[in-house]
């Protein structure tokens, strides 16, 4: 029998994708799952060491631990005055022209020092812990020059160490203008020699806001391709507001993924159904900026890999809850419990390049579980404003 110091057992149901299992239990050592299955068996195949955890699982179900691949959780400063002027009808667009929007969050993030940075963020990671997301990505974005965007990056990782989630590093370096560029031209040209190598101890992938208002397809083409010559995975935010071309050019590059697609046509979903390229739907920023809903149905049958995140931001996303975009995913975009609950654990992890690690309870893997208090799994995408995570 195999040694272990943490056992789930009398588990009403443990739900990961492809398959669902009834009475069972989980074992684990040393943070890596050893068995899942019928508990008789798991019982079967594993001894408790010494002080090991034994978990009465039941009236509960398991699912993987949450993997948001799309945050921006490192900021400071307030953006609730540009709720309050959006309640009142003025555009996001006309907001972020005006000065608001991500040039707001820039220069607060620029006067923050990273003690405070990193207090802020440990408190955000270990409010998406608790709400069962246990791997998440972290854009930098609101530093804009060399030094605030590695910042940005370290401040991440730190936070992540403290709150317990795994963090995965993403220069977003073409974010928006900062206000002492020349040009966009000029930015791209500090972004590639500057800022890139400063981020690059600190990432594993690369950003671009190609949309109107920020970068075109032109601009944000020699960024990737550096980006990629330096061995970083690329991504995308594209089709928000507008097609401005971010699918082709993500397809052409091999992208990892575009994340948003509020307005993505016929010939997006065909380009990424063709391609691979994940469409990465953030539910929680079309609900909060009243956008159309990402078109996952439809992507989902084009046989695109639909892919759920958060996107939380201080502006057009501040929540954190993967559970929230598991609601969403069934009642907005139309996608069934199982399929959302793969969007939301494998499919971002192999956004990230965590395949193997995070994303199954499977033997191997990473012991990263959620518990829910139901004895439906499915009870983790049917509640809507209450936490049904009993223990992560």
């Amino acid at each position: 029998m195999q040694p272990v110091d943490l056992v789930i057992d009398r588990l009403a149901s443990v739900a990961t994708p492809e398959r669902v299992l009834v009475d069972a239990a989980i074992a684990a050592s040393a943070g890596r799952i050893v068995a899942v299955g019928p508990r008789e068996e798991v019982l079967r195949a594993v001894a408790p060491a010494h002080g090991a955890v034994e978990i009465d699982g039941r009236g509960l179900s398991a699912i993987p631990g949450l993997v948001d691949c799309h945050t921006h959780a490192v900021w400071a400063g307030s953006r609730i005055d540009e709720f309050d002027r959006r309640a009142q009808g003025q555009p996001y667009e006309q907001i972020a022209a005006a000065g608001g929007g991500i040039r707001a969050t820039v220069a607060a993030v620029r006067g923050a020092t990273e003690e405070e940075l990193t207090a802020l963020t440990v408190r955000r990671l270990a409010r998406m812990r608790a709400l069962g997301t246990t791997t998440a990505e972290v854009k930098s974005g609101y530093g804009l020059d060399a030094a605030s965007e590695a910042a940005m990056l370290r401040v991440a990782h730190a936070a992540g160490r403290s709150a317990g989630v795994r963090i995965s590093g993403t220069c977003l370096a073409l974010h928006a203008l900062p206000p002492e560029a020349a040009s966009a031209a000029a930015f791209v040209r500090t972004a590639i020699d500057e800022i890139l190598p400063a981020c690059e101890p600190y990432a594993t992938a690369v950003d671009c806001f190609l949309e109107r208002g920020a970068f075109s397809a032109e601009e944000c083409r020699p960024f990737l391709e550096a980006a990629r010559a330096r061995g970083l995975a690329l991504r995308l935010h594209g089709d928000q507001f507008s097609e401005c071309g971010a699918i082709p050019l993500a397809v052409e590059l091999g992208a990892a993924s575009v994340d948003h697609l509020e307005q993505t046509g016929r010939d997006g979903i065909r380009l990424l159904a063709e391609s691979g390229v994940a469409a990465v739907c953030l539910p929680l920023c079309a609900l909060y900026l009243d956008l159309p809903m990402p078109p996952a149905r439809a992507l989902a049958d084009a046989g695109a890999r639909v892919v759920l995140a958060t996107d939380f931001n201080p502006g057009s996303a501040p929540a954190e809850s993967m559970l929230s975009v598991l609601n969403l995913a069934c009642t907005r975009l139309r996608l069934s419990c199982a399929e959302a609950l793969a969007a939301a654990t494998l499919a971002p992890a192999r956004v990230l390049g965590l395949e193997r690690e995070v994303g199954r309870l499977e033997p191997g893997y990473a012991a990263d579980i959620v518990l829910i208090a139901d004895p439906d799994w499915r009870a983790a995408c049917y509640h809507l404003g209450e936490v049904p995570a009993r223990v992560v």
